[in-house]
């Protein structure tokens, strides 16, 4: 296998990672340092060949080859048998409705959030559960911080240069779940967008960080949702965002389940409750000018559409916690795309 990429000559581990530190190839955790034998077995998992073009980042005029991606995540800490979600993800990145050069410029500081579906989140033991966005699952991990290098040694995307962000959030190192399709009520994600229940599925979001919140006194949807809505409608702030992500942990999950509620329901209910009126946004200081009595009547809605939403069952089974994360842009912000996860 002849490999394109430059190679480096380190006497040994500990001196070959502060190699990759001293040339900035790291996000200031340590890696594993990317071997030929390394990179052949994640190209191996996948068969492809090291010149292959997985995706063009149009923005950039940057080609990703099979080869760089492997280089990541080999970086990153995955195994081989993580390669075909990272690849699956690195497609949609360069989908033009995901819009890369937006959210990863932006100064609002947006991740690339990953949410997996199908056989392979069970493979692969990924966590759909307790401290579903936390530390501990290698598989979860190390696929996120593949994409977030990729992004830096492969596109550029650094801090302070091409990525633009004011504060960034920690979703930036690694960002990426399953959904606990084994106990939803509802049909997996991914099914839910197309795909067949079979079929395995990345979907990611540029997405801003995880917004938790408690409610422990209702026992009905309508109760949980209005929680849950009340604390979106204001972040938004001044544009309607192109998509907002609900995650609901077991507890809130089982009311909704037990009333019958199905994912549209979900979705008809927060798009209407979450609606908030330009005065409103006026008097918190996100929309400029006086308030005048129009603005009590002019209601904006959260997103475009109900379906803008993407509900997602994950998270422990105990607690009275969910959460939702917010899309990044307005009008014309960044898409949800979701693409097949093809293996060998």
């Amino acid at each position: 296998m002849q490999l394109k990429s430059r190679s480096y000559e380190a006497p040994d581990t500990a001196a070959a990672m502060e190699l990759c530190y001293a040339n900035g190839w790291t996000d200031g955790l340590p890696v594993v340092p990317p071997t030929e034998e390394r990179i052949a077995a994640m190209l191996a998992a996948v068969k492809l060949e090291p010149e292959t073009q997985v995706a063009f980042i149009e923005n950039r005029q940057i080609s990703v080859t099979a080869e760089k991606i492997a280089i990541n995540a080999v970086l990153a800490g995955c195994k081989p048998e993580y390669m075909p979600v990272v690849v699956a993800a690195v497609e949609a990145l360069a989908d033009p409705l995901y819009g890369y050069h937006g959210p990863a410029t932006s100064t609002g500081g947006s991740a690339v959030l990953m949410i997996v579906n199908g056989p392979i989140a069970r493979e692969l033991d990924m966590n759909c559960g307790d401290n579903l966005f936390g530390p501990g699952w290698r598989s979860n991990a190390t696929m996120g911080r593949a994409i977030r290098l990729l992004m830096r040694n492969t596109i550029g995307t650094l801090p302070g240069t091409l990525d633009q962000s004011s504060l960034g959030h920690p979703g930036k190192y690694t960002y990426c779940i399953a959904e606990n399709e084994a106990e939803s009520p509802w049909p997996p994600l991914h099914v839910s967008r197309g795909f067949k229940r079979e079929q395995s599925a990345v979907t990611i979001m540029a997405a801003l960080g995880v917004h938790q919140y408690s409610n422990g006194l209702s026992n009905t949807p309508e109760g949980i949702l209005t929680t849950a809505c009340a604390q979106m409608r204001v972040s938004a702030g001044t544009a309607r965002k192109p998509f907002y992500a609900m995650m609901f942990a077991g507890e809130h999950m089982a009311v909704i389940a037990k009333a019958g509620w199905t994912r549209d329901d979900v979705k008809r209910f927060c798009f209407e409750n979450s609606k908030i009126s330009v005065a409103e946004l006026k008097r918190i200081n996100v929309r400029d000018g006086e308030v005048t009595p129009a603005d009590e009547k002019e209601m904006l809605t959260l997103v475009h559409e109900p379906d803008d939403f993407l509900m997602v069952m994950a998270g422990g089974k105990a607690g009275v916690q969910s959460a939702y994360i917010p899309g990044w842009g307005g009008k014309n912000g960044s898409q949800a795309v979701t693409k097949e996860i093809r293996r060998a």
